[in-house]
């Protein structure tokens, strides 16, 4: 009988692997240079923690249970929410902003499709008590340092102000349920569908004519007059207009400039309060968005005290595929830089008690197993993408020496055994 991986899952062997690993390395690096903290959370969690305002309803989009003592336990869909739970739990009195990321999986009961899958990877970040709009273009510009320490190309950033599209909903009265039943409309780029569901709802022709307006808006800064002209008297619509303007203006201080307001924009999570954005990549067809996040109110709605929010989270699946995609080389990562091969079988011994002090000394080595024949052994060790290959010979070893290979050049130089840990840490240090 096969036993089969469960569905919606998938194995990495060691060369994806090495390849997610220097990507997520990438953003470690990135993060921590603009002031960011790691955190880990548990994989999964009170189940309350994504009903209390997500609804029910979304107990059919995720994997819950009830453990031994009968606790409703959920495996966490996304990160956010963790991370707002750390922070009413152990860090509301730490002085701020907090700047805190993160990596991990995250589970959906979802149908497998390309690009979507029932085990999938986050990578992001969560600014709390920043400011508006400076922590908002500090998470904005970090997220496009990232891709570009990764040599991606041909993505677009699209930003908008959900504050926009609810002001003008609430100024018509239009709240509660069919306000959410509208933003998931405009969520999905369905206009069609969006006019159909406000000409069911009873939606005055005025505030349909304004929405329709506003989320077929994009452009650069230019597009603010127009929809200053478009929002007219709503005050809480124009004071989010006026909350976009001022980010764009700091976005110039950050040098950053390569993104697109987008009016129709409005995130699939319903904490999501002002600013949003999220990142497209060209080429990759339906599973286009790689990245999102924005400006949000969850702390608030656990029952915390109101404090700014700003975080986004890579899809780290799809920048993966997005990376393929373009063909992005990564570094090769060997295994070990180091082989040590005995020429004898009475050499093993000498060849793992040899192996045993480079690692001791911080040197990756690998040391022959399977006893193999010298020619077998140098086309494994070249296979792992060792750069130095130790020969450990009888007739050299009983005056102290043994000969060190490089992979590269296939030169070959005797070194005293005392001395091979020193010689090959300067040579490594060296390459890389």
């Amino acid at each position: 009988m096969d036993i089969l991986k469960p569905r919606g899952t998938r194995d990495f062997l060691p060369e994806e692997l090495n390849r997610r690993k220097y990507v997520e390395n990438t953003l470690r690096k990135v993060f921590e240079t603009y002031g960011y903290s790691e955190i880990k959370t548990p994989i999964f969690e009170e189940l309350s923690l994504f009903t209390m305002k997500s609804g029910e309803g979304i107990k059919e989009q995720i994997y819950h249970f009830q453990d031994k003592g009968g606790r409703d336990l959920a495996l966490r869909p996304e990160l956010t929410a963790p991370v707002a739970r750390v922070y009413l739990n152990e860090l509301q009195k730490t002085s701020k902003p907090l700047k805190m990321y993160y990596s991990g999986s995250c589970f959906r009961y979802e149908r497998p499709q390309a690009g979507r899958y029932r085990q999938f990877w986050q990578f992001g970040c969560e600014l709390i008590g920043g400011k508006p709009p400076e922590a908002e273009a500090e998470i904005i510009t970090m997220a496009a340092h990232c891709l570009e320490e990764l040599g991606l190309n041909d993505y677009e950033f699209h930003i908008g102000n959900l504050g926009i599209i609810r002001g003008i909903l609430n100024d018509a009265r239009i709240i509660g349920e069919e306000q959410e039943q509208i933003m998931s409309t405009i969520d999905k780029g369905d206009v069609s569908g969006l006019k159909t569901l406000m000409k069911s709802l009873n939606i005055p022709e005025a505030v349909r004519s304004v929405l329709i307006s506003l989320i077929g808006i994009k452009g650069h800064k230019e597009v603010i007059n127009e929809v200053e002209s478009i929002v007219g008297s709503c005050k809480e619509a124009f004071k989010a207009l006026e909350n976009l303007e001022e980010l764009l203006k700091v976005l110039d201080a950050f040098e950053f400039f390569n993104y697109i307001v987008n009016l129709g924009i409005a995130r699939g999570l319903d904490y999501y309060s002002g600013m949003v954005f999220e990142i497209y990549v060209h080429g990759l067809g339906a599973q286009k968005q790689i990245s999102g996040g924005g400006t949000y109110n969850l702390i608030e709605a656990f029952g915390g005290e109101e404090v700014e929010s700003t975080g986004f989270a890579f899809g780290f699946d799809r920048l993966m595929k997005a990376l393929e995609k373009q063909n992005i080389e990564f570094p090769s990562l060997s295994r070990t830089d180091v082989f040590v091969a005995p020429l004898s079988s009475d050499m093993r011994e000498k060849a793992f008690k040899i192996a045993q002090n480079l690692r001791r000394n911080h040197i990756s080595a690998d040391v022959d197993l399977a006893r193999r024949k010298l020619k077998k052994t140098l086309s494994y060790a070249d296979n792992l993408g060792s750069k130095y290959v130790i020969l450990v010979g009888k007739r050299d070893f009983k005056q102290g020496m043994i000969t060190l290979k490089d992979m590269k050049s296939g030169n070959q130089e005797p070194v005293d055994i005392n001395d091979i840990d020193k010689k090959l840490a300067g040579l490594i240090s060296t390459k890389r």
